[in-house]
């Protein structure tokens, strides 16, 4: 290890918001010096608490995130089916979604549909808003107790279902997957367990079926990981979703889900899961400079609405495929 100064090992301590947060001193060092060398205390903190925000960090460009999750042990993976547009800064490393600034980002888990899952979610702020626009997270076993058994039991019996499809509104296909090539998109749907067809005027439209609660591999905790509700078609605004409803058929939306089986779901199991996120939610305001970790299998995540300007850099990294996520 280099001999680059830090202090003494950090003490976490939890903000007015109820987030775990330890207090950085660079003392000289650089972020990713100090990342380094509190590698053991930032991941103690992450398996305690499920996210921890480094603050004092001061990184001020994407570069410098990059060398802190690189620090961290934080491998960087591609992203594959986005469902909103992001900018990327290099490899791995990723603006956060682009979302309207005065509608909030309801809580979700970064790419939980997928067949290969980020392990770890690293957020770091370069410019903190002048207001709102809170990360805030939750713990999805805390929202897993607080669940009715009944709703739970369904959505183990039968999974979740999400029907994306790419066109002009939205992502377009050729950005979610990374590719021009409607060869290697098919060859990546029959390798992720994707249903998936070509429509007459050119644009794609996949089905996958996910397992909602599934177990953190490292705990072997029951968890609940998917975007059911975030997904779902009520996400929208009314009057967008009637507009593309009737442009494109109720079929046409860009994203939709349901349970497992088809079935649609009805506004009140949206609102009960997305009441039982806001139960559990914690968060503190961004500063610049501020870095946060996420278990991204334990901890959704959300967004604020927000004022001024705001640049929140992303790495998801040390992908892992879930026993039993992929539903046939």
């Amino acid at each position: 290890m280099s001999s680059i100064p830090v202090q003494d090992s950090p003490a976490t301590a939890t903000s007015p918001g109820g987030l775990p947060v330890l207090e950085v001193t660079l003392a000289g060092a650089t972020g990713a010096g100090w990342a380094q060398a509190h590698r053991d205390e930032v991941h103690a903190a992450v398996a305690g608490h499920g996210a921890v925000l480094l603050r004092g960090l001061g990184v001020a460009s994407a570069d410098e995130v990059a060398g802190v999750a690189a620090a961290l042990g934080i491998e960087r993976m591609t992203e594959r089916e986005r469902f909103a547009t992001r900018r990327a800064y290099a490899e791995g490393v990723y603006s956060s979604s682009e979302w309207p600034p005065d509608e909030p980002m309801c809580m979700h888990h970064e790419v939980s549909y997928a067949t290969e899952v980020p392990s770890f979610a690293l957020f770091g702020c370069l410019t903190a808003p002048l207001k709102g626009g809170n990360t805030e997270v939750a713990d999805s076993q805390a929202v897993l107790e607080a669940l009715p058994e009944d709703l739970v039991a369904r959505f183990e019996r039968d999974g979740w279902l999400l029907t994306r499809t790419y066109h002009e509104i939205g992502v377009p296909w050729s950005e979610a997957f990374g590719t021009e090539d409607r060869a290697a998109v098919d060859a990546y749907c029959a390798a992720a367990g994707l249903e998936h067809e070509w429509l007459p005027d050119g644009q794609l439209r996949t089905r996958q079926r996910r397992a909602a609660v599934v177990r953190h591999p490292r705990t072997g905790a029951r968890v609940w990981f998917n975007q059911a509700a975030f997904l779902n078609e009520r996400t929208l605004d009314p009057m967008i979703r009637d507009y593309l409803a009737d442009v494109y058929g109720p079929e046409g939306l860009p994203f939709n889900t349901a349970y497992g089986d088809g079935t649609p779901l009805d506004g009140d199991t949206v609102e009960t899961i997305n009441a039982a996120y806001r139960a559990a939610a914690v968060g503190e305001p961004w500063r610049d400079g501020d870095v946060l970790l996420v278990d991204n299998l334990r901890m959704a995540h959300s967004r604020d609405p927000y004022e001024g300007e705001r640049e929140v850099v992303v790495v998801l990294g040390n992908p892992v495929r879930l026993a039993g996520h992929v539903l046939s």
